[in-house]
């Protein structure tokens, strides 16, 4: 599928990964839309490159039913292409002096990246598979986020690598689920990347993350994850993989 003239569906397209994917897309001719609870950012960044912003908190069926109508009306189309990239994470040990994790701070971890994830899928492409379909009987592409933590977690990242383990774990059933209506499923797991997630660290820590990466000695650019989301669109073979884009990094235990 090309982008050019599809309609894509970003969520935590206002920043980061997602914001770097929203530029690669608008550049490649597509409409995009932007679902994302951070409206100042959001709209700021629609009104710079031609998006559509929508806001959307990724865990209320509520909120992506109106956002994807939103979408339909604003861009005059359901979206083909669905790149969900809302997320967030938290460090916090399993036990602590004493005390367990939170358990409300994992559940909000899974809801947000795992349920809200899924929840986009779900609705998403139930628009999708009524699409009339493109060449090679292709309905639409649903590409996930997922991270190196859900092989390689970090001491404190038990929450954020359950969640980001689901993603991969569900990426191929549903990708298997949709095959017959000509919807392919991918995710990519990122390594360490330039996201608000880093941005609070000081550089010493960041020049330490950014050499312990095998090759190229860098955090990740946005762009270099945007690259990879317009291939997974465009190669019609791609489908019910994840793929990591890391440096070939295998994260240390801290």
């Amino acid at each position: 599928m090309q982008l050019n003239g599809q309609v894509a569906a970003i969520t935590g397209g206002a920043s980061g990964l997602g914001e770097g994917t929203v530029r690669e897309f608008i550049a490649a001719g597509a409409k995009v839309a932007i679902w994302d609870v951070q409206e100042d950012k959001g709209k700021a960044l629609a009104e710079e490159t031609g998006a559509l912003f929508c806001s959307c908190d990724v865990t209320s069926e509520e909120a992506v039913r109106a956002a994807m109508a939103a979408t339909v009306e604003g861009l005059g189309a359901a979206p083909r292409i669905l790149v969900n990239c809302a997320g967030t994470g938290i460090g916090v040990k399993t036990t602590s002096r004493g005390e367990p994790h939170p358990l409300d701070q994992f559940q909000r971890i899974i809801n947000i990246n795992l349920i809200g994830t899924f929840n986009c899928i779900r609705l998403a492409a139930t628009d999708m598979v009524g699409l009339e379909p493109l060449a090679e009987g292709e309905r639409g592409v649903i590409i996930n986020t997922a991270s190196v933590a859900a092989y390689d977690g970090q001491i404190g990242q038990a929450a954020y690598s359950a969640s980001k383990g689901g993603i991969v774990g569900m990426t191929l059933p549903i990708a298997r689920d949709l095959s017959d209506k000509g919807v392919r499923v991918c995710t990519i797991a990122p390594g360490i990347f330039e996201t608000p997630l880093l941005g609070g660290l000081p550089d010493d820590v960041r020049q330490s993350l950014a050499v312990s990466v095998p090759f190229p000695k860098k955090l990740g650019q946005p762009a270099e994850f945007a690259q990879l989301a317009r291939q997974i669109v465009e190669n019609v073979m791609l489908n019910g993989e994840t793929i990591r884009l890391d440096g070939a990094i295998r994260m240390a235990p801290r």
